[in-house]
């Protein structure tokens, strides 16, 4: 695998500096459970609504089939938000991206069940993913919502939200595209405003935490937590030109 930071494809600017010397990943691969519904959704539609990674820059107007403008979402687990964003806003496109093959399996069925046209995956990791196949100022859009936490002190390091893959994430959204984050680790959500706001490609839209937009449904899980008193962090930042 090349450690050096990619030529400029296209004649697009280079990437951000971020060699797999100093990528670390923020997940570990598990044998977690997956249901026969999902396994056979993998074995059956994988082809149908994926695309496959590849160190290359993608042609998302051809991806989608349209010109439209495009959203991405980092760690999407079981799908259902994506779903439902991708249903409320039908006139952008959605590329989630996720490693885990229970959760690839279930968008996979949401997908199909709902008839989107509008949603496709990459089972990849998320860092290789926007440094090779993501053309630079294109994204209007970006979600991040409770990546894992790694909540142990020593773990901090695997933690996505970190300056140089913010640094890529920002030129890879299109002036006056966002980058969206939320989480419900007070911790986390203190390094996420600390590491955002230290960004020059990005300005924050609120003070500190922005409110819920209303185009996150707030998951099963959220609630449950929200009704015992935990809290819940959006952060909502702005491309700046």
């Amino acid at each position: 695998m090349n450690t050096n930071t990619p030529e400029p494809k296209d004649g697009a600017p280079a990437s951000p500096p971020l060699s797999d010397a100093t990528h670390i990943r923020s997940f570990v691969h598990r044998r977690g459970h997956i249901t026969q519904g999902q396994r056979e959704a993998l074995e059956q539609l994988l082809d149908k609504w994926s695309l496959p990674y590849a160190d290359r820059r993608l042609d998302l107007a051809a991806t989608f089939g349209r010109d439209a403008p495009t959203v991405l979402e980092i760690g999407f687990g079981m799908g259902e938000t994506t779903q439902k964003i991708a249903l409320a806003r039908p006139g952008d496109n959605f590329l989630g991206v996720e490693v885990f093959n229970a959760g690839v399996g279930a968008l996979l069925r949401r997908i199909e069940e709902s008839g989107l046209q509008n949603l496709r995956i990459v089972q990849h990791d998320a860092v290789e993913v926007v440094r090779d196949m993501i053309p630079p100022d294109t994204l209007a859009g970006v979600h991040v919502y409770f990546p894992d936490p790694w909540p142990k002190k020593r773990h901090h390091k695997r933690r996505l939200i970190q300056p140089p893959f913010v640094a890529l994430l920002a030129s890879r959204i299109a002036p006056g595209g966002y980058l969206h984050c939320a989480t419900d680790w007070q911790e986390y959500a203190v390094q996420m405003l600390e590491v955002l706001g230290a960004e020059p490609l990005l300005r924050n839209t609120a003070a500190d935490y922005a409110p819920r937009p209303d185009y996150r449904p707030q998951t099963k899980f959220e609630t449950r937590g929200l009704r015992l008193g935990h809290g819940v962090w959006d952060l909502i930042f702005q491309r700046i030109a």
